[in-house]
């Protein structure tokens, strides 16, 4: 955990309403205990949304234990964080600061998803597309994926 920056509580109210707020050395740094449970909250995707599509790719009599979620909530937020950290790679060494839907179909390809990008190149076209046709209208469309076997 060398990469997080260490987290330091906020001082407590009465310590300023008394007047003696704690310097920066006084104060007791979190616990690894704490950001383990911060960074889990913040890394993974919410377990709702998780579910929602889990259960779409099933059929409706189908129930899903809390640790398959659990699992696949995981699972797909490491995924993300893998294509997005080798995606913010190619964007430094460009020196944009802006990671796009072409770098993260580059560093699918350069990490062995390339059917996937494949898949993800296509709709990325379709979506621009659509983008464009749309480019007068402030409104938002939704466009649904589609699932193998629905």
């Amino acid at each position: 955990m060398t990469d997080l920056h260490r987290l330091v509580p906020v001082q407590a109210v009465s310590d300023l309403q008394a007047g003696q707020p704690k310097s920066t050395a006084e104060q007791s740094p979190i616990s690894e205990q704490d950001i383990g449970e911060y960074r889990e909250q913040d890394r993974f995707l919410p377990i709702a949304n998780v579910s929602r599509i889990m259960k779409a790719a099933v059929p409706p009599s189908t129930k899903i234990g809390k640790d398959a979620k659990e699992c696949v909530q995981e699972c797909v937020s490491e995924f993300i964080s893998f294509i997005t950290s080798e995606a913010a790679e190619r964007s430094l060494v460009e020196k944009r600061k802006t990671i796009g839907g072409e770098d993260i179909l580059y560093a699918m390809s350069t990490l062995g998803f390339d059917d996937y990008a494949e898949v993800l190149k296509i709709y990325l076209a379709k979506l621009r597309e659509h983008q464009s046709s749309s480019a007068g209208t402030r409104t938002e469309h939704y466009i649904e994926p589609r699932i193998e076997g629905a």
